[in-house]
């Protein structure tokens, strides 16, 4: 088909299509201030304003770089700065070191990343928000977080307002039409008449679902003619199995959701597909949305956590692996500093999604406008800092959990009638001695003294406590149970729990040295110390490794930290690691028996000496004292106590019947050692301050330090979250079911409730909708069902010139403008209808279709198919360094932090897309094909396309121009005659690249 050809038909489509608005160049977006508060400010602070601010004690080549303007001006050299354009910005030739006259700073280049981000600000046009320009004799504002509070609407309690009264009686169908209503009337203003019943249809459905309505859908509503036909649809669709899937992409937005860790060889991030399908479950089930947040904060620490009603496994803790979706650097060379960033990143997602405030701007410096403190920011990391990273069998876990406490149980109850035998002939087990002083201090860990809250394990291998010298546990030998006695106080691993298999996904691109470590629910964690010392020395025996994780670093893979993975071999007493790199840093163990093998460890030390070792195994344990006892103790029970271990061992192998072996893996979160984070001198790193006691926002709670009874306390957090009081996470969930239904919020900044974002257009309805939200049980079907069925959803597109004159930017809602689909709705809806949508739910991702212009390092081993198998927008990998070009050019977000708003521009690229895609072209060429199968008549199949695609029947004109076209192509080709399907294809093309199909009305 030709270019004309298509563009002949598209134009008699867009007779009766509304037009795109473009979007306009304006102020800087919040999201571009946010950048420069967290990101660039900080920068200037730290490198530039010591000789180049009006604080400075000399100001240097005349050149200020404290405000935008004097960054416009330059100094000596001229203009500092050129926004937009990064090769012509003297301020960046200086960084990048390319000028020997002007290099800054003068103490050394910057890292890349640091430059990078500089380029990256200039080339949006280097935002920078409206403020005074600082002065010499001008002091630094001081921060009042209470005056902020005060000053500002988002940190006010929400209100249940009186629904106002209108004079119109007959247009409210809801009360929230009633506060859209009543903004309209006070401003003399009318709505909008309601959408055709066609257009509600397919906003409906693609709204809720994601997808185009059927053929059926369409004649069963439109020929309904019940007052409550829209309430059934929308029951039939909230119900749908699809509508967790629609639902769920938005969420992935909010969470960075990505397949892998991008930097340079986009390494995997495994099994993160495990919390695309909670989510979309999740949904599907309308969990209550305090649920939902109190999962992804905290789900591993619930003490009754939500099960699967299928299969019974843990959904609660799939909720957690959301902090993990983030970029991860291999190798940093700073770790310290690279921890800081992964948990930068952390709070700012999980702040701005659940809290819609930017708390990640206070990291250097209490926040420039917000009610948010350094000391907040930093209260927050604690509770990080407090937690891990792990791969979880959550399938099996809460089922093994149940065995495991059986096995505990019984193992008690044989164990305490072993020793009362024992004890009746007089055998005493051997005590340790006491170590001198300077042993003594240099244990950091000792399994003989551990408190019960710092005894910590991903799994069950190693029991619920470490086992004390002299009592019974079980081993085997050649394959075969046999009981021992501990030769000192130990953590050891149980055999009853040989043969565990983790399921992963399969590796695309997984460098980790750990990655092929058997550790997924069989690893026991040490208690996090501070490593004082180059030498870190661990009395073990047994088989496996021992990892050090320092600064939860974890994805190893290159040059540095490999010396922090250590292997335990059979005969060994002690295994070292050295760890010099790391003095200063924090660091806890993690200790994984290999497979069949069995694993013990007793004491954690550091700087211990070859005699220390040896002077603090003869002081710490009497080994020939350990085995004569075992030896009596075995003589005893073999001549007196057979059927007793008999029995013991009978019912340990009726439990080991009951495990569950296999399980598959995903992202969650373990709990660590509760500790509080230091704040960090100007953000960085290098530079700890004060410690910062864990709690919620100052502005919400006080900043008492939180009640934590042990580990790191985000469960408290996300009760505090939770709490009805906090006047931020209702009111940011309903503006974002708000947003999503009407294409913008009622704050029309849904990541950012702040002084930068904008205020509510109507804060009486924001606190309604809050108001029933909580009500309602924070149910978001309900909310949604509430919002759709107003009058104000349903609204036609037709605008009024005296409303537009008004109120141009359609701030009080006078009609609803046109909407463009999402690129993911696009794709699914040409799925649909080309009949090759496979509605399967959830599994691993389908591998991404790679172009020959999808090159670089971490490139996939081997590409998806063309239409990726059939398969939904959501089920396709989401590769950091190789995302989908189709996406890309309908404004997918690259999963880097909280997109609550995605950007709809009107590019090029977009109509290329639909004309020259071969994924298009090839879903044309199947719809076409069901045309001609589905109808006879050319007639006939014109309207089955136009019903398909647009949810109405064609009007005359529309069926005349097709017509022509259809016989315009077979006078062109008198070949087509024969080749339905290609003409049929044409037309259907052409279909696509109208406004209507990219567009609901």
């Amino acid at each position: 088909m030709t270019h004309a050809a298509i563009t002949n038909c598209t134009t008699a489509a867009l007779l009766v299509l509304a037009p795109l608005a473009g979007a306009a160049e304006g102020e800087p977006t919040a999201e571009q201030l946010a950048f420069f508060e967290k990101e660039v400010r900080p920068l200037l602070a730290e490198h530039c304003y010591s000789c180049h601010s009006t604080q400075a004690e000399k100001v240097q080549a005349g050149f200020l770089a404290d405000s935008r303007a004097s960054l416009l001006a330059g100094g000596d050299s001229g203009a500092a700065l050129t926004p937009g354009d990064p090769e012509a910005s003297l301020l960046i030739e200086a960084v990048r070191y390319e000028s020997y006259a002007y290099d800054m700073p003068p103490s050394g280049k910057l890292p890349d990343e640091e430059i990078a981000t500089l380029e990256r600000w200039v080339k949006m046009g280097a935002p920078w928000p409206q403020e005074a320009a600082p002065t010499g004799d001008a002091a630094e504002p001081e921060f009042d977080l209470e005056a902020r509070k005060a000053d500002h609407w988002v940190w006010q309690p929400v209100e249940s307002p009186a629904v106002p009264a209108v004079a119109d009686q007959d247009w409210p169908r809801t009360d929230a039409d009633r506060f859209i209503l009543a903004e309209l009337e006070a401003n003399g203003l009318e709505p909008a008449a309601d959408a055709e019943r066609s257009a509600l249809l397919r906003r409906l459905t693609f709204d809720l679902i994601g997808l185009p309505p059927t053929p059926e859908q369409t004649r069963a509503f439109l020929n309904d003619p019940s007052t409550d036909a829209t309430a059934k649809l929308v029951d039939e669709l909230l119900a749908s199995p699809h509508f967790g899937e629609r639902w769920g992409r938005r969420w992935l937005d909010l969470v960075r959701y990505a397949e892998s860790r991008g930097h340079e060889f986009d390494n995997d991030a495994p099994n993160a597909f495990q919390y695309r399908d909670y989510i979309i479950r999740a949904l599907n089930a309308d969990v209550p949305h305090d649920q939902l947040v109190r999962e992804h904060l905290a789900g591993d620490l619930l003490a009754e956590p939500r099960l699967n009603p299928e299969e019974g496994f843990n959904e609660s803790i799939l909720g957690t692996g959301f902090w993990f979706l983030g970029e991860w650097v291999h190798s940093p060379v700073d770790i310290r500093k690279d921890e800081a960033d992964r948990f930068d990143n952390m709070i700012d997602v999980m702040s701005k999604a659940f809290l819609g405030v930017t708390v990640s701007c206070a990291r250097c410096h209490d926040h420039k406008f917000d009610a948010i403190s350094t000391a907040d920011y930093y209260s927050l990391a604690g509770f990080l800092q407090s937690s891990d990273y792990r791969q979880v069998r959550f399938e099996s876990s809460e089922h093994n959990g149940r065995v495991a406490d059986e096995l505990a149980a019984v193992d008690e109850q044989y164990r305490s009638r072993i020793a009362d035998l024992l004890a009746e002939r007089g055998l005493v087990p051997p005590q340790p001695q006491l170590l001198a002083e300077d042993l003594r201090e240099s244990i950091v860990v000792d399994y003989g003294d551990l408190p019960a809250e710092s005894y910590r394990q991903d799994g069950y291998l190693f029991g619920p406590r470490p086992l004390r010298i002299g009592e019974p546990y079980w081993t085997t030998v050649e394959g075969k149970n046999q009981l021992a006695f501990a030769a000192a106080d130990a953590a050891i691993s149980d055999p009853i729990w040989h043969g565990l298999e983790s399921i992963s996904e399969p590796n695309t691109a997984n460098r980790s040295k750990l990655a092929k470590l058997p550790r997924s629910g069989r690893t026991l964690r040490s208690p996090t110390f501070d490593l004082t010392d180059a030498v870190v020395n661990c009395r073990v025996r047994g088989a496996g490794h021992v990892v050090a994780c320092v600064d939860s670093h974890r994805l190893v893979a290159g040059p540095l930290h490999g010396e922090t993975v250590q292997q335990i071999r059979e005969g060994q007493d002690w295994v070292t690691l050295r760890l010099g790199r790391y003095v200063g840093h924090r660091v806890h163990l993690e200790f994984t028996p290999a497979e069949g093998a069995q694993l013990e460890v007793s004491l954690i030390a550091q700087g211990l000496s070859k005699p220390q070792q040896s002077q603090l195994d003869r002081v710490a344990v009497d080994a020939d004292a350990a085995a004569i006892y075992a030896d009596e103790a075995r003589r005893i029970l073999d001549a007196e106590a057979g059927d007793l271990t008999r029995s013991w061992a009978e019912e340990r192998e009726a439990l080991r019947e009951t495990i569950q072996f296999r399980s598959h893996l995903a992202m969650a979160m373990l709990d660590g050692t509760g500790e509080d984070q230091p704040i960090f001198i100007r953000g960085n790193s290098s530079k700890p301050g004060e410690v910062e006691p864990r709690h919620f926002l100052t502005a919400v709670s006080g900043d008492e330090p939180m009640e934590i009874p042990v580990g790191s306390g985000r469960l408290q957090l996300a009760e505090a979250i939770n709490d009805p009081e906090n006047p931020l996470t209702a009111r940011v969930a309903v503006n974002r079911i708000w947003h999503s239904l009407m294409g913008r919020g009622l704050v029309p900044t849904p990541d950012d409730f702040g002084v930068l974002g904008q205020r509510p257009t109507h804060p009486e309805l924001l606190d309604y909708l809050a108001s029933e939200f909580l009500r309602d049980g924070r149910s978001l079907k309900r909310t949604i069902r509430r919002i759709v069925l107003s009058r104000t959803y349903q609204m036609g597109s037709r605008t009024n010139p005296t409303a537009v004159a008004a109120d141009p930017t359609n701030r009080l809602w006078h009609h609803r403008p046109p909407k463009r689909l999402e690129g993911e709705a696009i794709r699914d809806a040409l799925l649909a209808l080309s009949g090759r949508l496979d509605p399967t739910l959830y599994g691993p991702p389908v591998p991404i279709h790679l172009t020959s212009f999808m090159d670089g390092r971490g490139r996939p081993p081997r590409s998806g198919p063309l239409d990726g198998a059939g398969r939904r927008s959501i089920y396709t990998a989401v590769r950091r360094n190789f995302l989908s070009p189709f996406m890309l050019a309908f404004d997918t977000p690259a999963p880097f932090s909280t997109m609550g708003r995605r950007n709809v521009s009107n590019v090029p690229a977009q109509a290329l897309i639909l004309l020259n895609d071969p994924f298009v072209a090839e879903q044309a060429e199947a719809w076409a094909a069901r045309a001609v199968e589905a109808e006879a008549s050319e007639r006939e199949r014109i309207a089955w396309l136009y019903e398909t695609a647009f949810a109405r029947s064609p009007t005359t004109v529309e069926i005349d121009v097709a017509t022509a076209y259809l016989r315009a192509m077979s006078d062109d080709d008198p070949q087509s005659e024969g080749n339905e399907s290609g003409r049929w294809a044409d037309l259907a093309h052409a279909l696509i690249n109208t406004k209507e199909f990219i567009f609901l009305r």
